[in-house]
């Protein structure tokens, strides 16, 4: 080889570079040689990931088959079934001295389900939330999004109030960012609802019997029952009489009936 330098091919492995001594051909070698000692190579370009295709999430089966068959080709509709994270049921999953920080976890029976939308959202150009449209759907979207690490530049919201083609059609032609005041107002129903009924449940075990449960919701509705059920037993039924009196005015063949409304 006449000629020969080293340096590095694209993917960065060393080779020299020179000329055919007999026929003046341009030669490759590939290896490493004592001439690439003191050399660089190249950094090596970042690979990117190609994405293709759109992701869309709803939660229940049913709906995702529906979904589907509306959106057509070049949509994966997948389904949430539900929650997909949820405060600890070992404890109380609430830090009161933290601004009453939650701490959520994703359940067992769902890491699949995460596992599997991770997944298709790392390879999908476009990422379409379309759970229930109520501040549970929200959140459940905004879950969706932390508990799968998906990236919120490439997700959307869509809402949409009945199960119709132009309905669900008309929702993506208008996608919208998670609204986070629902997502706060969902999470703060479910703080308080962990709150009440972890700290009140454990007294109703101890000073009534086992298994029962009290909630920031159930027990002010069971305190209504109660109280009215109490006025019911305490009422005293008084006997009274209406008087009726069907009467025939002199000369006229019509009657008419009167009703005693008091006595003088």
């Amino acid at each position: 080889m006449k000629d020969p330098v080293a340096t590095f091919n694209a993917k960065g492995s060393p080779v020299t570079i020179g000329v055919c001594t007999v026929c003046g051909t341009k030669l490759y070698r590939m290896g490493r040689t004592e001439a690439h000692a003191g050399l660089v190579p190249p950094e090596k370009p970042a690979k990117v990931e190609k994405r293709e295709g759109k992701l869309v999430v709803v939660e229940s089966p049913a709906k995702a088959k529906t979904v589907g068959r509306f959106l057509g080709k070049g949509y994966t509709v997948r389904a949430s079934v539900g929650h997909v994270r949820d405060l600890l049921k070992s404890q109380l999953s609430v830090d009161v001295d933290n601004n009453f920080e939650p701490k959520y976890r994703v359940p067992n029976e769902k890491k699949d389900v995460v596992k599997d939308l991770k997944k298709l959202a790392q390879k999908a150009e476009e990422i379409y939330l379309a759970t229930d449209p109520d501040r549970e759907g929200e959140a459940i979207s905004w879950h969706l999004l932390e508990a799968a690490q998906i990236d919120p530049a490439r997700a959307q919201r869509v809402v949409f109030h009945e199960i119709t083609e132009s309905a669900v059609k008309e929702a993506f032609s208008h996608p919208r960012p998670i609204n986070m005041d629902l997502v706060d107002a969902q999470q703060a129903r479910r703080i308080l609802d962990r709150l009440v009924g972890y700290s009140i449940s454990p007294l109703l075990w101890e000073k009534v019997r086992g298994r029962l449960s009290a909630g920031r919701v159930q027990s002010v509705a069971l305190r209504l029952i109660v109280d009215r059920e109490r006025e019911i037993e305490a009422f005293v039924p008084v006997e009274y009489w209406s008087i009726h009196a069907e009467l025939q005015p002199e000369k006229l063949k019509s009657t008419f009936i009167a009703k005693l409304a008091k006595i003088d």
